[in-house]
């Protein structure tokens, strides 16, 4: 899908549909509620870190034409090794995402909820059966249109509700440009960081890339994607904390989830904000709850050698499976303490694993001249380093919850 001269949007809209989700819009809520501008800076970082990666699954992906899963089960050939992987994205893709749909259809009905005045039970059913039919059609134009659709909806919604509760512009390009660690920030930083650079987004797009180009000479196609969508998304991220930041920094208030910001902006910014808020927050939910099964189910086809055919039966179990758990979730309001643990802990081995992976297969011979530059490996390990100290923080933080 093209939208003007050299620019073709798709698969790495589908990443930032991914990471847009309302676990990030509560992180960037929390953050400006709490540190007001300060922390932008990690959202710079972690946009060109997320680009970095995801530059290289997509390349991956375009070059092969294999997913992640399927270049693990075809590139490594250590029996024991293979099947480690396999447990890992399983345990942090397959059960971590389906804990996680619960959270995105409660985070779309949290939404609807905003425009309606209640939140009505049957809404996460009602979004997980809107999600699964979309799912159902098997056809990757549409599941693309309509991302992307929704990606240009949060980016309207979120701006528009920025420049509504007008910012400290100021204050604003000094925690972009500047970084600092106020006092009590850094696992914010952490948290703002892992809400953008997720392991499930190098599988959906590799896979992704594989199915929409055919060719490496189309690879200028799929950067210019990436150098649009992605920080097209961080956008979106930063619209959220500086709103957030507008809003409740140094007023005494506090904040506990999205509907708190989206209900607080009402003084502020009037009727229209909370609508706004409220709209965005229902496509930030809804494109999560396409996005978690459809990564889910092109990594575990891909790990198993069951192909990335969207209309496949082992394809459609899996994303089925996981909306099937997330609309239990959502609707029973279930906290599984236990299951988001080891998710953490999985994830957290999980990001810095496939990151290494990644760099490894980007410099294999099956890259022939597409293989990674000096730069681009000097670059990928500074990201992987990063990737080690947030796993090691995600499973800390899980052995506490724990």
């Amino acid at each position: 899908m093209r939208k003007g001269k050299g620019i073709s949007l798709g698969p790495a809209t589908l990443v930032a549909a991914a990471f847009i989700g309302p676990g990030t819009v509560v992180t960037a809520s929390l953050a400006g509620a709490n540190f007001g501008y300060a922390l932008l800076w990690a959202l710079v970082f972690s946009v060109l870190a997320t680009i970095i990666l995801q530059e290289m699954a997509a390349r991956l992906g375009v070059v092969t034409q294999q997913g992640l899963g399927e270049a693990i089960r075809r590139q490594v050939q250590n029996p024991l090794l293979r099947w480690g992987a396999v447990a890992l994205i399983i345990g942090a893709v397959i059960i971590g995402n389906s804990v996680y749909q619960g959270g995105n259809l409660t985070g779309a009905s949290m939404g609807i909820a905003g425009v309606l005045g209640e939140q009505a039970a049957w809404l996460p059913l009602v979004l997980g059966i809107l999600a699964a039919a979309l799912l159902w059609r098997g056809s990757y134009v549409l599941l693309e249109r309509v991302l992307i659709a929704l990606v240009l909806l949060m980016s309207m919604t979120f701006v528009a509700t920025f420049l509504l509760v007008q910012p400290d512009w100021g204050a604003f390009f000094e925690g972009l440009l500047i970084p600092s660690l106020p006092t009590g920030s850094v696992l914010t930083v952490i948290a703002l960081i892992g809400t953008t650079v997720v392991p499930y987004n190098l599988f959906l797009h590799a896979a992704s890339s594989a199915k929409k180009w055919q060719q490496p000479e189309q690879l200028s196609e799929a950067r210019s994607d990436l150098w649009v969508s992605i920080p097209l998304g961080g956008l979106i991220s930063v619209a959220i904390v500086s709103t957030a930041a507008a809003a409740f920094f140094g007023k005494a208030l506090t904040i506990e989830g999205a509907a708190d910001l989206s209900e607080s902006l009402r003084p502020l910014a009037g009727d229209w904000a909370t609508w706004l808020m409220a709209l965005g927050l229902f496509a930030a939910g809804l494109s999560s709850s396409i996005t978690a099964p459809l990564a889910s189910a092109y990594a575990l086809s891909g790990i198993l050698g069951r192909g990335g055919d969207l209309k496949g039966l082992p394809f459609r179990l899996t994303w089925m499976g996981i909306i099937a758990i997330g609309v239990i979730i959502a609707s029973l309001q279930i906290k599984p303490v236990t299951v988001i643990w080891f998710a953490q802990v999985a994830n957290g081995l999980l990001l810095p694993i496939m990151a290494l992976f990644l760099v490894w297969a980007c410099n294999h011979s099956m890259m022939g001249r597409y293989r990674n530059s000096w730069r681009q490996n000097l670059l990928a390990m500074l990201v992987v380093l990063v990737a080690v100290g947030l796993g090691v923080r995600s499973i800390g933080a899980a052995l506490q919850l724990w």
